[in-house]
């Protein structure tokens, strides 16, 4: 009876744990549409399954724009370790034949198991696991971290999932269009035809440049410090396309003048083999609206945001 009554009490903390709150359901509205409330209703069930085969307890739990994750702790051993499971399966199964593609670095977290039916991945805990937004940037740390993750695309003919990083920019490019038109005390601020110009500018650039594996969302707080000062990605969005990419939101970080912006792309070129100075600046131009319309919908009219819009506008 009192074991019953404690696989009851854990049952009920586990259900409040995965629950999914209203704003994160509105968050994942906006990436998934109205389809994604039933994956969120069933997710507690979903996480007790997962805990049970692989022999987790969950402990605590958060996620972006696409994913919920819950630290877990191994029942055998204690050790830490993430549970991540996203309502598109899709997503799992590009995230972890790219981690695989990265098994040799430890510039990248590990993937521990997976079941990618259920969108679901085991990763690997990094410690101490602070988000680089946190920290002072170190250039020779960053251009470690680009060098590890520029590898070629596999042999013709073998079998991959990833599209073309084309096809990542129109979704980010689609998805501004959308916060735009979510946020109307903004939307005038944002000439469309920047926007479009911004596009073609994109789709030109992952033509015309060389393929490698793209992590694809490489900010900051997708990079934790890991042992020895290394810096370790996580939350990939990868593609096949320019690797150069993967620098754009490192150089713009905290930049409010070209000079600045320069300065630092030549900097990192320098200990980045293969990475073209002038193919960054493009990307930044590029993407530079990309950047600055989230900030735009917070509200933010500072001289960094100012400046990424300049950058857009040419």
């Amino acid at each position: 009876m009192r074991k019953h009554c404690i696989d009851h009490l854990r049952g009920n903390a586990l259900r409040e744990l995965a629950r999914v709150a209203p704003e994160v359901r509105d968050r994942l509205v906006v990436r998934f549409g109205a389809e994604v409330l039933a994956w969120c209703d069933e997710l507690p069930v979903l996480v007790g399954e997962l805990a049970a085969r692989w022999d987790l307890h969950p402990v605590a739990a958060g996620g972006g724009g696409t994913s919920r994750v819950f630290r877990c702790l191994r029942r055998d051993t204690g050790a830490s370790v993430w549970l991540k499971l996203t309502p598109e399966p899709a997503i799992a199964r590009e995230e972890a034949e790219a981690l695989r593609a990265w098994a040799e670095t430890p510039s990248v977290v590990t993937v521990l198991a997976e079941d990618l039916a259920a969108g679901a991945l085991l990763l690997e805990n990094v410690e101490p696991g602070v988000p680089v937004r946190q920290l002072t940037w170190d250039p020779p740390a960053v251009a470690a971290l680009l060098r590890d993750l520029r590898i070629s695309p596999p042999a013709p003919g073998k079998h991959s999932v990833l599209q073309p990083l084309s096809r990542r920019i129109d979704f980010l490019f689609d998805l501004t269009d959308r916060r735009l038109a979510a946020a109307a005390p903004v939307n005038g601020l944002v000439d469309p035809a920047v926007l479009g110009q911004a596009r073609a500018a994109a789709l030109e650039l992952a033509d015309s440049g060389p393929v490698g594996l793209v992590h694809g969302d490489l900010h900051p707080a997708n990079v934790l410090s890991g042992p020895g000062a290394r810096l370790v990605a996580i939350d990939p969005r990868p593609t096949w396309g320019d690797p150069d990419f993967d620098a754009v939101d490192w150089v713009l970080e905290g930049v409010t003048g070209i000079a600045m912006l320069e300065q630092r792309i030549e900097k990192l070129a320098v200990m980045v083999p293969g990475q073209s100075p002038d193919r960054v600046l493009g990307w930044c131009r590029a993407l530079a609206a990309l950047v600055a319309v989230p900030r735009m919908c917070q509200g933010r009219d500072d001289a960094e945001t100012r400046f990424l819009m300049a950058l857009a506008r040419g």
